[in-house]
């Protein structure tokens, strides 16, 4: 089956051997997401709302670059450093997707160092 590498210069080049999004039929995986500063492509310097709201931004961006949106999310996942950040990070998603909410997962796992999460969504679009 063939697939269609997504791209936007509205999220973050790829620091490694990977694509900002993958499309095969109407499944769009996007890859794992950390905040980032626009302006400097370094990690951003924020608390954990503030880094949840960006990161949820760029990946808009790369649905967007797909012509899909978060209603046709089908799946996320959630990285965060400390369990210490899971209300500010769920207050921060919630003021960015309406319900109904996709499924989530959130875990804590080890990350980037300066990010306190990463979230990757897998998109049904077609």
């Amino acid at each position: 089956m063939s697939f269609t590498t997504i791209t936007t210069r509205s999220a973050p080049s790829p620091a490694g051997a990977y694509s900002q999004g993958r499309r095969i039929g109407p499944f769009l995986q996007i890859c794992g997401q950390i905040a980032t500063d626009p302006a400097t492509g370094a990690p951003l310097e924020a608390d954990a709302a503030g880094q949840t709201r960006r990161v949820l931004e760029q990946l808009e961006a790369i649905l967007g670059a797909d012509g899909a949106g978060w209603d046709d999310v089908l799946m996320v996942r959630v990285y965060l450093a400390s369990d210490d950040d899971f209300d500010a990070m769920d207050a921060a998603y919630r003021s960015v997707l309406a319900e109904p909410f996709p499924p989530r997962t959130t875990v804590t796992a080890g990350l980037a160092p300066g990010a306190l999460i990463e979230v990757d969504a897998l998109a049904v679009h077609t």
